[in-house]
């Protein structure tokens, strides 16, 4: 279990296989209507879209923190989880690009469920956690595959996961999705061996 999953995640029993579709049916769509309109998103709308009903996004997550609590943690882990699995499927720059447009659809929604994740995510450590989880993921690309990688060996994951994190801001600002594409290919230049 990995530092994000947090405590309430270690005390709660297995769902039915229903339960747990239902659940995630329901962070997949909260990820995206978030990205899409931000945290002051509707529940209803978001158990609507999930395709369940309300009372069973209430049952799942009590208040709107919780739900976006959770949407957060989900896509963290799955960014993460990501990595090994596109390191073994594709070429180590296909890989990489793949991850980083991920990462920057990953910035979307948590841009917006900023305001509610400022209330739910206190903690500097669990930030930190976070932000280091996702450098390890960035250096499991960087270095994916005994002879394999692509990457300069001077391309430091930290600094990757900056530069990221400055692409997703930009891009947000000037509510440019393809200007991120862009950006991301120019960073994969300075990144990866000629």
């Amino acid at each position: 279990m990995t530092g994000i999953e947090g405590n309430a995640a270690r005390h709660r029993r297995p769902l039915r296989a229903d339960a747990q579709r239902n659940e995630d049916r329901l962070l997949e769509t909260a990820a995206a209507v978030f990205a899409r309109e931000g945290a002051g998103a509707s529940v209803k709308d978001i158990a609507r879209e999930a395709g369940v009903g309300v009372g069973t996004l209430y049952r799942r997550f009590p208040s709107k923190e919780l739900l976006v609590e959770a949407v957060y943690r989900q896509e963290v882990r799955r960014l993460c989880e990501a990595a090994p699995h596109l390191a073994a499927t594709l070429p180590p720059v296909d890989a990489l690009r793949t991850w980083m447009e991920r990462f920057i659809d990953f910035m979307a929604a948590k841009s917006g469920m900023a305001d509610a994740l400022r209330v739910v995510l206190t903690d500097d450590g669990e930030r930190l956690q976070t932000r280091a989880l996702l450098a390890e993921a960035i250096d499991h690309l960087l270095s994916s595959g005994e002879g394999r990688s692509a990457a300069r060996p001077e391309a430091d994951a930290q600094d990757v996961l900056m530069a990221l994190g400055g692409i997703s801001l930009m891009a947000a600002g000037e509510n440019r999705r393809d200007l991120a594409t862009r950006l991301i290919d120019l960073l994969l230049r300075g990144v990866v061996r000629s």
